[in-house]
């Protein structure tokens, strides 16, 4: 896609308009019904904005741009210092890798098209496409209703998340705890948290002060590990209350990353209780201690999608990848027909952007304000470690916007998602499709609209995509050591979920 940058520098030598000699200037620019103001400067005796403006070609109905200097000091009368007319038919076109043009002054004129003795403003205008270097910074026609921290919601951005690590906590036995009655079985157990993630032993079926486990629990965390694994042992009153028998407290960045299929070493670690005597802590010298096995395990791969559905099966460890087997490269480039999701001024409207994952790394294009359709023409890609591996799309629609009604939860409503899977693409073969955009209601299957995308994976490694199905299992080898069930596997994900939504 086509547009129209202008970038607005700076002012010199501006005529004095205002009584007290002070103005206060800002710039307009109007191309047809498309109004955009740069900021101004609250009286600082600099005039430089540097700002950049974006209008899309295809809907610019003008053949003239009219850029206004005004004075936000002058209330009374015309506020305007000059002005200057472009033709639009004689901007240049400059196309990356180029880069933009270089700024120039230019002499303001009044209303009535007479240069003026004094005023001058540094600007540069050019047409270029969505690949240009100041793209991402401009302020966009397309998000002209939309003003404040909103604005940055429209802008198209990258996420990469971090990498999951499972933390495996095998507890297997306590030794010398002290109970709070000597004339009761304690009835012992073992809690362990992480941020906000609490789990828990069953009860020890030992009920002495040597309970014994053997149980695992398993967390899922974020590097870098910014959290601490605080492990405490309880015991579970006849009055249904708790009363804590020690704790320990164990930072993860110190706890052992295992990448091999080997079991972790067993350590005893003490477990520090404090006692007050009236109001006033007691140093304890006998402490228990408990018998745990804490490793990171990054031979797993750390799922936050479905195994179906996945679009990433390598192992967290970094040196347990196996060798990229080529490139998938995506292009989302409209939409059509979508439907109404909410109200603003009394109008349905919609405000559509995509999102696209793949493996760890989530693309999200620019907004496309108040459309049924959408046209964005970006691109993005992806390498690629395994065919057997899904590509997802949704298009959601922004409820954040200024003057939008939120919707539902304050999340924004999704108008339904494209899964591809790449073992299904030809090599190096461009697959140019609009996918229907069905959501399933009590009623039967809605269309939301049409979604068009073109697709390619390009094989960089025909050896290397060999080996992946002749060699490797599609799950990473500590997955078939030492499995994990199906529950923990669920129990798993929503935690890795919870991660991310946070991230």
């Amino acid at each position: 896609m086509e547009f129209l940058f202008v970038r607005i520098v700076r002012a010199r030598d501006l005529p004095l308009k205002a009584v007290n000699g002070i103005i206060d200037p800002y710039v307009e620019i109007k191309i047809g019904n498309y109004n955009a103001t740069t900021k101004n400067f609250e009286k600082k005796p600099d005039f430089e904005w540097n700002q950049v403006f974006a209008f899309g070609q295809d809907r610019l109905q003008a053949t003239t741009m009219e850029i206004t200097m005004r004075d936000k000091e002058l209330i009374i009368g015309d506020n305007m210092i000059g002005k200057i007319t472009v033709a639009l038919h004689e901007v240049p076109l400059c196309l990356p890798p180029d880069s933009p043009l270089a700024s120039q002054w230019y002499k303001l004129e009044d209303k009535n098209g007479f240069t003026l003795r004094k005023g001058e403003l540094m600007l540069a205008m050019w047409y270029s496409t969505q690949a240009d270097r100041v793209f991402t910074d401009a302020w966009h026609s397309d998000s002209a209703i939309v003003s404040g921290e909103s604005l940055l919601n429209t802008r198209l951005k990258a996420y990469l998340l971090p990498r999951l690590w499972y933390l495996r906590v095998n507890v297997i036995q306590a030794r010398d705890l002290v109970p709070g009655s000597k004339d009761r079985n304690p009835q012992v157990y073992v809690k362990a948290v992480v941020g906000d993630v609490i789990l828990r032993t069953r009860v020890s079926p030992d009920k002495n002060v040597n309970p014994q486990w053997n149980e695992d629990l398993m967390f899922v965390v974020a590097k870098p590990f910014f959290d601490s694994l605080i492990v405490t042992v309880e015991d579970r009153l006849e009055n249904s209350t708790i009363r804590c028998l020690g704790k320990c407290v164990i930072r993860l960045s110190n706890v052992e990353q295992r990448l091999l299929p080997l079991p972790a070493d067993p350590l005893w670690y003490t477990l520090e209780d404090i006692v007050f005597e009236d109001g006033m802590e007691k140093e304890v010298n006998f402490f228990s201690k408990l018998n745990m096995c804490v490793s990171l395990d990054g031979g797993y791969h750390g799922f936050d999608e479905s195994v179906h559905n996945g679009s990433d099966y390598r192992p967290t460890a970094k040196m347990l990848w196996t060798a990229m087997i080529g490139v998938l490269e995506l292009g989302i480039i409209n939409a059509s027909g979508l439907q109404p999701i909410k109200l603003r001024d009394g109008c349905e409207t919609t405000d559509a952007y995509c999102l696209a994952k793949y493996g760890p790394k989530w693309v999200k294009t620019q907004t496309v304000v108040d459309s049924f359709d959408p046209k964005w023409n970006e691109q993005y890609s992806w390498d690629v470690y395994d065919l057997y591996t899904m590509l997802t799309i949704g298009v959601f629609d922004d409820c954040h916007l200024h003057g939008g009604d939120a919707v539902g939860d304050g999340k924004d409503p999704s108008l339904e998602k494209v899964r591809i899977q790449l073992s299904s693409l030809a090599t190096n073969k461009i697959y140019t499709y609009s996918y229907p955009l069905l959501v399933l209601q009590p009623n039967g299957a809605k269309k939301m609209g049409e979604l068009q995308l073109a697709i390619r994976f390009t094989c960089s490694s025909y050896l290397s995509l060999f080996l992946v199905y002749t060699m490797n299992p599609l799950l990473p080898e500590m997955h078939h050591i030492y499995p994990l069930s199906i529950y923990q596997l669920d129990i798993l994900r929503k935690q890795a979920v919870r991660i991310l939504v946070r991230v």
